[in-house]
C-alpha cells in the first residue's frame, strides 16, 4: 500500500497528513485573498485537494471493469498505541482508506476554519485534536468530525465536487484513459454513487474502534457466526467500570479490563458485548457485527448487545453518547443490512434477573424507536 503519512491522533483516530495539510494550505491561501484556480470546471479547491480526487478515482477504478476493488476503507491498526510506529491496514487498500477519509474531513473542516480566521498551525492542531490521550477536559473537536463534516458538506455538495474533479481528470494524462468511454450521464452516476457511499460510511454511520486498537486479547476457541440481519438489540450498562470513559486512553483501558474479567473470572471466550459505547464519541468493537456474544443469556444469537461504559442507575449517559446509539448506530445497522428495519429494542432487565442497564438509562431507552 502507498505511504500516506498516517498519524495516531490523541482522540484515537488515525489521520493521513496529506489531505489534512493540503486543506489547511488552501484555507490559509483563501485568508490571504487567493481567488482559486482560473481554469477548468468550477470546482472548490478545498475539496479538490482533500477528498474529491481520491473519491472520484476510487469509484472510477471500480467502475472500469475492476468491480472487485474496494472503493472505501479499510480501517487499520497500530503496532502499539502508546508508541505508534507502524500502521497496518485490515484489508485490501482503496484510494480512500479510513485514515485518508479522516484526514480529508479534517482538512475540509480546518481549511474552512482558517479561511475565516487565520490561526498559528500549532494552536490550530492542538485545539482541534486535544493535547494528549490522558486528558479529561472533554471531547476534542476532532471526535465530532463526522457530524461537523456532514453539516458543512451535504451529499449534494460532495457530488458536485466529484463531478467537477472527474471533468478535470478527463484532461489529465494519467487518468484520461480511465474516462475515455465514460459519457456525461455515466460520470454523474459515478459521482453520485461515490458521494452517497462516502456519506453513508463516514458521516451517517458512527466510527467503531477495531479490537486491535484497544488492545484486545485473542478470542478463545472458535467464534460462532450470527445469521444476519438480526431482529433485536439489547441495551446494557457495564456497572463496572462505573465511571463513563471520556478519552481514548480511558476507554481502551476499560475495554481491556472488561475483557480480562469476562475471560478470566467469568470463563467466557471473549468480552461479552457486541459493541461498547464510550463517552469519548466512539463505539468500541467487542464481538462485533458477525459473532455471537455473551451479553443476554438465552438471546445472544438473536440480537446485538450494546453496553454503555458506566453505572447508569441514577444518572444518564452524556447526551452525545445517547445520540451515538439512538440516532447513528441503530439506523446505520438497519441501512447496512445487519439489523431488521422492524427490530425490537429492549433493556437487559427485560430478558433476565438484573437491574441492568440501570433505572435512568432504562427510562431513557423506553422512548427510543423499536423499544418493546
Amino acid at each position: 500500500a502507498p505511504e500516506w503519512g498516517a498519524v495516531l491522533a490523541p482522540d484515537g483516530s488515525t489521520v493521513a497528513l496529506g489531505p489534512l495539510l493540503a486543506g489547511i494550505e488552501v484555507g490559509l491561501k483563501r485568508a490571504r485573498g487567493w481567488p482559486g484556480p482560473a481554469t477548468g470546471p468550477p470546482l472548490d479547491p478545498l475539496y479538490a485537494v482533500t477528498i474529491s480526487e481520491a473519491l472520484g478515482t476510487s469509484f472510477l477504478l471500480a467502475h472500469g471493469g475492476h468491480g472487485h476493488r474496494a472503493t472505501l476503507g479499510p480501517a487499520g491498526c497500530w503496532d502499539d498505541v502508546e508508541n505508534p510506529q507502524n500502521y497496518t491496514l485490515l484489508g485490501p487498500p482503496s484510494p480512500v482508506s479510513d485514515a485518508v477519509a479522516n484526514g480529508a474531513m479534517d482538512g475540509v473542516l480546518l481549511g474552512a476554519q482558517v479561511a475565516q480566521e487565520p490561526i498559528p498551525l500549532a494552536d490550530l492542531l492542538r485545539g482541534y485534536y486535544g493535547t494528549g490521550n490522558g486528558t479529561e477536559k472533554g471531547r476534542p473537536p476532532s471526535s465530532y468530525r463526522r457530524q461537523d463534516f456532514g453539516v458543512l458538506t451535504g451529499q449534494g455538495k460532495l457530488e458536485e465536487e466529484v463531478v467537477a474533479m472527474l471533468k478535470v481528470l478527463r484532461e489529465l494524462p494519467p487518468t484520461q484513459e480511465l474516462l475515455e468511454d465514460v459519457g456525461p450521464e455515466e460520470l454523474v452516476a459515478i459521482a453520485s454513487q461515490a458521494a452517497r457511499d462516502f456519506m453513508e460510511v463516514y458521516v451517517e454511520c458512527p466510527a467503531i474502534v477495531p479490537r486491535c486498537m484497544w488492545g484486545a486479547r485473542p478470542y478463545r476457541g472458535t467464534p460462532k457466526p450470527l445469521t444476519l440481519p438480526l431482529g433485536s438489540v439489547f441495551i446494557h450498562h457495564t456497572f463496572v467500570p462505573s465511571v463513563p470513559c471520556r478519552t481514548f486512553a480511558a476507554c481502551t483501558h476499560a475495554m481491556r479490563a472488561m475483557q480480562r474479567f469476562h475471560q478470566d473470572t467469568r470463563g467466557w471466550d471473549d468480552i461479552g458485548y457486541s459493541f461498547v459505547v464510550g463517552s469519548d464519541g466512539y463505539l468500541y468493537q467487542g464481538r462485533g457485527w458477525h459473532w455471537v456474544g455473551a451479553h443476554t443469556k438465552g438471546y445472544n444469537s438473536r440480537g446485538y448487545g450494546v453496553g454503555y461504559v458506566g453505572n447508569f442507575s441514577a444518572t444518564l449517559p452524556d447526551p452525545d453518547a445517547i445520540a451515538l446509539v439512538r440516532d447513528r448506530f441503530l439506523p446505520c445497522a438497519v441501512r447496512t443490512g445487519r439489523l431488521h428495519h422492524n427490530y425490537t429494542l429492549r433493556g437487559h432487565r427485560q430478558m433476565g434477573h438484573t437491574d441492568c442497564p440501570g433505572n435512568s438509562l432504562f427510562q431513557e431507552i423506553e422512548t427510543w424507536h423499536g423499544f418493546e
